[in-house]
């Protein structure tokens, strides 16, 4: 991976974007829905674009707005809409915008009070919340953020009424509906304008955050925290829940400490990421340099991705953790101090994280549910309570409650954040600590991600692999055990390939927005050994592209 020279240092102002120019684009530059890139396009995380590229405009959140409507309108559900913002550019007037058509439609939508910025979590929470109990009359939500994407993006997200990111039958439902009313012009899109909207007597207002910060003490030993005098740096990189750690300090009691309170739509106060680009990525060491440079001051500091969803742990001893790591950790930890968790409650994870975790969950005696890419995998068994905890190698997870019911569907990176507060203070050891007793008990791990470019037809290929279709019998010196086209936890299609070895392992997935496909490998045995997979890993896949190709 190639680091750019500006990686780690502060945002320089010819990385700043026009934020004038990107609202005034999303208002006036229309997409042509004939072109696959302008078209609406829900990936693993909702609608993503930017306005300058016609692929997030304001003809895209009109077509998706009333498509979410009619789809709502289909499946019977006729509760309240919960609305998040996170603090990107083009949040705000993508919120405008969902909010006049569903006003005009006659749907009952709430609002954080004075138009506040919504973390992702508590979307899901408030809809999981409002849905207890009942079978009819269900709420469902829209979260409007590209996640840690460059400032320049947008994002447009549907969580249904079990409170998780929607599945793909339903994105693709919402998607052929929006892309088809914008294929028509607009014309079946109702709207009213944005005062009428706000003053319609569906339009709510209320306050989401004490709700959120009164319930965390189910999920979270708080008190345990306080009473240690835990130090807590927090950076919120500007994100939604920038408003959220006050209220969480002040109602527990805690030694916290917001290092970097400013928001700002042109991110000017971020470190710019490995490639040059500024990104609110909470697991990149280059994102995260200013906080890293405080780790010392801090008994334990975090920070979190725009959205809230994701997370990022620094500690004194190791600076930032590998997302990886951290989970490894969060599993040995949560399954021996959640007492009310059933025997037979499940560990989930993604097919790209690591195994580590194989070896945590096996030791404790906990059956491993291994899902494909996106969290909406880990929905039903966090819904039901099966599945204590789902985690991917991104960075984002969540639990269940201490009592062992449903927390939250979507990542909640704010639980994960105070959780490392909450292992230092019952244990006496960061996170990083724990992580060196793992690895002494289960061997180290050597793990990495790559990126290589491929066409839209190699992408294609992907999508009809069969273990068959791979010829190879060993990697990296090892026999084969396992070649994967689909998750052993539920027998969902990865979209990619998995091979398997006794020591280290492959998978190989195309990107859904990039002309790229990403390569994720492990090894048990060391640095040489991962070099080794990834080449040859590498090399299977362009021969499977030969082979299929010509």
């Amino acid at each position: 991976m190639k680091i750019s020279p500006l990686a780690g240092k502060r945002a320089t102002p010819e990385l700043l974007v026009d934020i004038p120019r990107l609202i005034s684009a999303y208002y006036t530059e229309n997409p042509d829905p004939r072109v696959s890139s302008q078209q609406v396009a829900f990936g693993t995380s909702g609608h993503r674009g930017s306005s300058f590229n016609c692929s997030f405009n304001e003809d895209h959140i009109l077509a998706t707005s009333q498509a979410i409507v009619e789809y709502r309108l289909r499946q019977g559900y006729t509760g309240p809409l919960f609305i998040g913002k996170d603090t990107h550019a083009l949040s705000e007037p993508a919120m405008r915008t969902a909010l006049e058509v569903f006003a005009a439609n006659g749907v009952e939508t709430i609002l954080q009070e004075g138009l506040g910025y919504t973390p992702t979590p508590v979307i899901s929470r408030l809809i999981l919340t409002y849905n207890q109990g009942r079978s009819t009359g269900l709420a469902d939500g829209v979260v409007i953020t590209p996640s840690h994407n460059p400032p320049e993006d947008g994002g447009f997200k549907y969580n249904p009424p079990d409170g998780g990111p929607a599945d793909s039958t339903t994105t693709s439902a919402i998607q052929m509906r929006a892309n088809e009313i914008l294929q028509d012009s607009l014309k079946a899109v109702k709207r009213m304008s944005w005062s009428k909207a706000l003053r319609s007597g569906t339009t709510h207002q209320v306050d989401f955050i004490q709700p959120y910060v009164d319930d965390l003490v189910n999920v979270v030993n708080l008190e345990a925290i306080s009473k240690a005098g835990v130090h807590i740096g927090v950076d919120p990189l500007g994100g939604a829940g920038v408003a959220y750690w006050g209220p969480i300090a002040e109602t527990y009691g805690l030694n916290l400490e917001v290092v970097n309170p400013e928001v700002d739509p042109t991110f000017r106060f971020m470190s710019v990421d490995h490639d040059g680009k500024i990104r609110m990525d909470c697991s990149s060491p280059y994102a995260m340099a200013s906080l890293i440079e405080m780790k010392d001051r801090y008994d334990i500091s975090f920070g979190n991705d725009s959205d809230f969803d994701r997370h990022g742990i620094v500690t004194p001893s190791g600076g930032l953790m590998n997302p990886n790591n951290y989970l490894a950790v969060v599993v040995w930890y949560l399954f021996q101090n959640r007492s009310a968790w059933g025997d037979d409650v499940k560990v989930g994870k993604t097919v790209v994280t690591s195994g580590i975790i194989d070896r945590v969950a096996q030791y404790l005696k906990r059956e491993l549910v291994e899902v494909p890419v996106g969290f909406k995998w880990f929905v039903p068994g966090l819904l039901h309570g099966n599945l204590g905890f789902g985690g991917e190698e991104s960075a984002g997870a969540s639990f269940l409650r201490m009592d062992g019911t449903t927390w939250t569907t979507d990542k909640d990176g704010i639980i994960l954040n105070l959780l490392a507060a909450e292992m230092l203070a019952v244990t006496g050891e960061d996170p990083a600590q724990t992580y060196q007793h793992l690895q002494e008990k289960f061997g180290q791990t050597f793990y990495q991600r790559l990126e290589g470019q491929a066409t839209p037809e190699q992408k294609a290929v992907f999508s009809i692999l069969s273990p068959e279709m791979i010829t190879a019998e060993q990697l990296a010196g090892e026999k084969i055990k396992a070649k994967l086209t689909r998750a052993s936890g539920n027998n969902a299609d990865i979209g990619g390939l998995k091979i398997v070895t006794e020591n280290g392992w492959v998978a190989v997935r195309p990107s859904g927005t990039e002309d790229i496909y990403k390569v994720y490998a492990e090894s048990l045995t060391g640095q040489e050994h991962l070099n080794r997979i990834l080449e040859e890993g590498q090399a299977i896949v362009q021969d499977l592209f030969a082979s299929q190709l010509g």
